[in-house]
C-alpha cells in the first residue's frame, strides 16, 4: 500500500510512540476496504506498540477505522483512506494517540481539556483539499485531549450518497452533533472560540493590556511574515496581528517558482513562515481582523482598532493584509456559495465528480482550474469576458486538447440559478449579440482574480483607483509611520517572492523611520 519512501518516513515517526495504540477497522467487501486493510496492516507491522483488530459494528461507516490509546476512551475515526493531504493527519493522530506531545500552546491545551459536554464532530473532506487537514488535525487533537469530544473524518468522494443527502458541495464541511458547525479552514483556536463564548472577551482584555509596539505588522502572509522577521532581527518590540497566518498562500496548491525551492505547496510554505516568525521574539495575535487605523496621538503612537473591539498601539505599522478572491457580484452568487458556487477547484472539485461545471475566468488560474476539473467532472464550460483567453499559451494548448472542455469568450455571467438549495444553472450575456443564454450545470468555480483587503483603510491612507495602498520606494504610505507591502499595495506582479521582498523592505523602512525619530529608551527617559 505504501511506497518505500513513505514507509521509511512513517517508521521513523512511529519511533516516537511511547504508549500502546489500538487500530480497529470496520470493513466491507469493497476495493476501498481492501486498500484500507493493507494500509493498516502496513502501519501495525511498523511498531510493536500498535495492534490491529477488526469489528463488524453496524453503527459506523464502512470502510472506516478508529485510532485510540489502549485503555482510553479516545474517539478518532477515519471514514476513508487518509492519503493525499490527509496522510499528515493520520501520522499526527498516531503520534498523539501514542503519547507524543502536541505542538500547541499550554493555554490552548487547558482550554480544550476544560470543555464540558458531548461534542460529536464529523468533517467531510476531499483528499486533494489543502484546507481540510487543518480542521481534521485540530479536531483529532481535541479528541485526544478531551474524552467528551469525538471526531470522524469522512472522504466525501468515498461516501458520495451521504454527501448528496446532506447537500455538501464545499469542503471542509464540519458537523457538530448532527448540525452544520462550519465550512472552510478553521484552526483549533477558531473552533474553541465558537465553542467557548468567554474566549472573545478574554482575548479583548489580553490585547488591550499590551504595551505599545515599535513595529506592528498587520497581516501574516509572505509579506507580513517577512516584515515581522526583519523587524524582530533589529531587536525592537514587534507584534503581528493576523486573521489567519499564511493568507492567500493557504489557498495555493502548487508553488514551482519560489526560487531555491523546486516545488512546494501553499499550506507547507505557510506553516514554515509561521514557524520562522515564532523563532523570534514576536508577539503573534491570531484570529484578529483590523478594522481601522488611526493617526499618531500626542505620544506619537498609531492605533489599530480590531473587529473584536480591542485596540493596539505602535510607533510604526506595516500593513500586509494581502488580497481575497474577486467575486462576480451577480444575483445568486452569495446565495449559493458553498452550494455549488466555489472558489477552490482543488478543494471542492472532487465533490463534483461526473457532474457539469463552469469555470469563470480565462487567465492562468481559470484555465488551470478547467484543466484540473476536466479529469474529474463530465463537462467543463470555461467562460471568459474578453474576446480571447489571457492564459499562457502552453496552458491554452493543453486546454484545447481536452475533449470535455468548452470555451465561451466575449461572455458576461449575469445570474446564478438554483433550486432546492443548490446551483442548477447560470446565465450569461453574449457581448457581441447581447443575447442571454442559460447553461444547466451543478457547479461554478470563480477564478477572476483578486481584490486588495484595504476597505478598512479608506480615509486613513491614500489608495489607488483599484483600492491598492499607494507606497513609495521604501514602502512608506501617505501616513507618517505607516508602511505597506505585498498584494494589498500598488507594487506590480503579485507573486509570493515579490511580497516577501517587499515585506522586508517595508520593515527596514519602518526601522529607518524609528531611528530618525526618538528611540524607545529616549521616550521612556523623557517620560
Amino acid at each position: 500500500m505504501l511506497d518505500e519512501n513513505i514507509r521509511q518516513q512513517l517508521q521513523t515517526y512511529l519511533q516516537r510512540v511511547t504508549q500502546p495504540i489500538e487500530l480497529v477497522a470496520t470493513l466491507d467487501d469493497s476495493d476501498a476496504s481492501k486498500e484500507m486493510q493493507l494500509l493498516l496492516q502496513d502501519i501495525a507491522a511498523m511498531s510493536n506498540l500498535i495492534t490491529l483488530t477488526e469489528s463488524d459494528d453496524s453503527s459506523v461507516r464502512k470502510p472506516s477505522f478508529s485510532i485510540a490509546r489502549a485503555g482510553s476512551d479516545m474517539k478518532i475515526r477515519f471514514a476513508g483512506i487518509p492519503m493525499g493531504h490527509e496522510f499528515t493527519s493520520l501520522v499526527l493522530a498516531l503520534l498523539q494517540a501514542g503519547g507524543h506531545p502536541p505542538k500547541v500552546d499550554a493555554e490552548v491545551i487547558e482550554q480544550i481539556k476544560s470543555l464540558r459536554g458531548e461534542f460529536r464532530f464529523e468533517t467531510y473532506v476531499s483528499l486533494t483539499c489543502q484546507n481540510c487537514p487543518d480542521v481534521v488535525q485540530a479536531l483529532n487533537l481535541m479528541s485526544v485531549l478531551n474524552t467528551g469530544i469525538s471526531h470522524t473524518m469522512i472522504d466525501g468522494a468515498l461516501f458520495q450518497p451521504e454527501v448528496e443527502s446532506r447537500q455538501i458541495m464545499s469542503v471542509p464541511t464540519i458537523y457538530l452533533n448532527g448540525e452544520v458547525f462550519g465550512q472552510g479552514r478553521m484552526t483549533v483556536e477558531e473552533i474553541l472560540a465558537k465553542l467557548d463564548s468567554n474566549t472573545g472577551q478574554r482575548q479583548i482584555e489580553h490585547i488591550n493590556a499590551k504595551a505599545a509596539f515599535d513595529v506592528l505588522v498587520v497581516g501574516g502572509g509572505p509579506a507580513g511574515a517577512s516584515a515581522a522577521i526583519y523587524a524582530a532581527r533589529k531587536g525592537i518590540r514587534t507584534g503581528v496581528v493576523v486573521e489567519r497566518f499564511g493568507g492567500q498562500v493557504l489557498d495555493t496548491m502548487g508553488i514551482e517558482n519560489f526560487i531555491s525551492v523546486k516545488e512546494t505547496e501553499g499550506p507547507k510554505l505557510a506553516a514554515a513562515l509561521e514557524e520562522h516568525v515564532k523563532s523570534y521574539e514576536v508577539d503573534i495575535m491570531n484570529l484578529q481582523r483590523a478594522e481601522a487605523l488611526l493617526p499618531a496621538d500626542s505620544e506619537g503612537l498609531l492605533t489599530v482598532k480590531l473587529a473584536s473591539g480591542a485596540s493596539l498601539r505602535s510607533r510604526s505599522v506595516v500593513i500586509a493584509t494581502g488580497a481575497r478572491w474577486r467575486e462576480m457580484n451577480v444575483p445568486g452568487e452569495r446565495e449559493y456559495r458553498g452550494r455549488g458556487v466555489a472558489y477552490c477547484p482543488h478543494c471542492d472539485g472532487p465533490l463534483f465528480k461526473g457532474k457539469r461545471v463552469a469555470v469563470i475566468g480565462g487567465g492562468n488560474s481559470g484555465v488551470e482550474a478547467a484543466i484540473d476539473l476536466a479529469g474529474i467532472v463530465s463537462q467543463v464550460t470555461l467562460i471568459e469576458f474578453d474576446s480571447r483567453l489571457r492564459a499562457d499559451e502552453v496552458l491554452q494548448r493543453k486546454l484545447r486538447s481536452l475533449a470535455n472542455v468548452r470555451v465561451i469568450v466575449s461572455a458576461q455571467t449575469t445570474d446564478v440559478h438554483g433550486t432546492d438549495g443548490k446551483v442548477n444553472a447560470l446565465s450569461y450575456r453574449d457581448r457581441g449579440s447581447n443575447e442571454i443564454h442559460r447553461i444547466g450545470l451543478e457547479g461554478i468555480f470563480v477564478q477572476i482574480g483578486l481584490l486588495p483587503n484595504t476597505d478598512w483603510l479608506k480615509g486613513s491612507v491614500a489608495l489607488s483607483p483599484r483600492g491598492e495602498i499607494e507606497i513609495d520606494t521604501r514602502g512608506q504610505t501617505s501616513l507618517p509611520g505607516v508602511f505597506a507591502a505585498g498584494d494589498a499595495t500598488t507594487t506590480p506582479y503579485k507573486q509570493i517572492i515579490i511580497a516577501m521582498g517587499e515585506g522586508s523592505k517595508a520593515a527596514l523602512g519602518a526601522f529607518d523611520y524609528l531611528i530618525r525619530s526618538s528611540s524607545p529608551s529616549e521616550k521612556a527617559s523623557a517620560a
